[in-house]
């Protein structure tokens, strides 16, 4: 036995919605099981693990947080989303693919662009807004 990880036949993808399992979590984290959008390229990282940002329910409020991207109303069928969503950068998360339970849709590349955006913002880096 070599002790590598066993391959797992999950294969997440830049861009697509996954619901996933984020339970336990603490605090303020994200429970529960809900749909979350890959945001990390294949070609980073070497464990069985992708980065994803959570998707919750829009509310208005969040039109003034810079860190929450809306996912226009045109999009959520292909997306497999069934109410006003949105992606919240700010809780953004590495986690293994055991989590990930069953893919739901995907995102465009402008989108993911958007919410990698906001990713970086909420880690200190600068972006320029047209």
């Amino acid at each position: 036995m070599s002790g590598l990880p066993k391959p797992n036949p999950i294969d997440p993808r830049r861009g697509e919605i996954w619901d996933v399992r984020f339970e336990p979590s603490v605090g303020a984290e994200q429970k529960k099981t809900r749909p979350a959008v890959v945001v990390s390229p294949p070609s980073i990282g070497r464990l069985p693990l992708r980065i994803v940002v959570p998707i919750t329910e829009w509310k208005v409020h969040y039109e003034r947080a810079p860190w929450f991207v809306p996912i226009p109303p045109l999009l959520l069928r292909e997306a497999a989303l069934t109410k006003e969503s949105g992606a919240d950068a700010f809780q953004v998360k590495s986690v293994s693919l055991e989590r990930f339970v069953r893919q739901l849709g995907r995102l465009g590349p402008e989108l993911i662009q958007e919410i990698s955006d906001a990713v970086a913002l909420c880690v200190g880096f600068s972006i320029r807004r047209p």
